[in-house]
């Protein structure tokens, strides 16, 4: 007489024989998620910049029309206002990389796996403080009674005050933990062999930096650099604390929800950022870095 395995037998060896059916079922939740929350949200956005708002009663007419588009790219506040928070985010990306790189190192090359733990515990508690408290803190050190004022009037020098100068520090400040841990990530996996072995080619410090080290660690450079470029390109809250009357795109998007009640408008302006963030992704993938991460 035969032996019937039981049905959950059947079930587990019918997956066990098609992994990419079990896979596609784990992934189902969470994918179907992201299309709902997230590309849902993208293509919600898109469709509702088409769209305008009745000047007399603040409704959204359903109508389409590039009229919300022609006033983005026609009127030069708001080409100077992009321009001015691609800068931004750029320079807040060059900032953070020229500070996290040498810490990065020290962290993985240099500090005993011991330090290693506590300094990228360290790195990390400012991520656990919030956004607000670490902005205001910001705003106070730099105000016209603050302790950077303090500091420099003994020298004859005033400290920046609120403006872009202050928005690109805060920025600075809030977004570098984001670029040390993937530095440091990359710089933990090359290997001590490599820089050994370039010493022993007669290769200067320098030499070995600029042609083994960096080309190794620059996937890593790339993967801080999308959090970094990204997070500053779409922040609204840093530059209204610190920013003084400069406005970065996220301003406009916020006030034109909330105070100027044209939700179309806002939606065009927020696929500004979006449009950036792609053309970025682009060309970073056209290096290949994205590849060896």
């Amino acid at each position: 007489m035969t032996a019937v395995s039981p049905p959950s037998d059947r079930v587990s060896a019918f997956f066990h024989r098609r992994p990419r059916l079990r896979l596609g079922i784990l992934l189902s939740a969470p994918m179907l998620w992201l299309g709902l929350a997230y590309l849902g949200a993208l293509a919600a956005l898109f469709v509702t910049a088409f769209w305008s708002t009745d000047v007399f009663t603040g409704k959204v007419v359903t109508d389409w029309s590039l009229d919300n588009f022609v006033t983005l790219f026609s009127d030069s506040v708001y080409r100077t206002i992009t321009v001015r928070t691609v800068g931004i985010a750029l320079l807040v990306t060059v900032i953070d990389a020229v500070i996290a790189f040498p810490m990065a190192f020290a962290m993985a090359k240099l500090a005993s796996p011991r330090a290693q733990r506590v300094l990228v515990i360290l790195v990390m508690t400012p991520l656990w403080a919030s956004y607000l408290v670490k902005a205001y803190a910001w705003r106070t050190l730099l105000s016209g009674n603050g302790v950077l004022n303090w500091l420099l009037k003994p020298f004859g020098v005033s400290g920046p005050g609120y403006g872009v100068t202050a928005t690109v520090i805060t920025l600075c400040y809030l977004w570098l933990p984001y670029m040390i841990l993937p530095i440091y990530a990359g710089l933990e996996r090359l290997p001590d062999s490599l820089v050994d072995a370039s010493g022993d080619l007669g290769a200067r410090s320098l030499r070995t930096f600029r042609s083994v080290i960096l080309p190794l660690s620059f996937p890593a450079i790339v993967a801080g650099s999308i959090f970094t470029f990204s997070l500053s390109l779409g922040d609204y809250i840093a530059v209204k604390i610190v920013g003084g009357t400069s406005q970065m795109l996220g301003n406009v998007v916020y006030d034109n929800i909330g105070a100027a009640n044209n939700l179309p408008f806002a939606a065009t302006v927020a696929l500004v950022p979006v449009v950036i963030m792609l053309v970025y992704l682009a060309a970073v993938r056209r290096t290949g870095a994205l590849d060896n991460l």
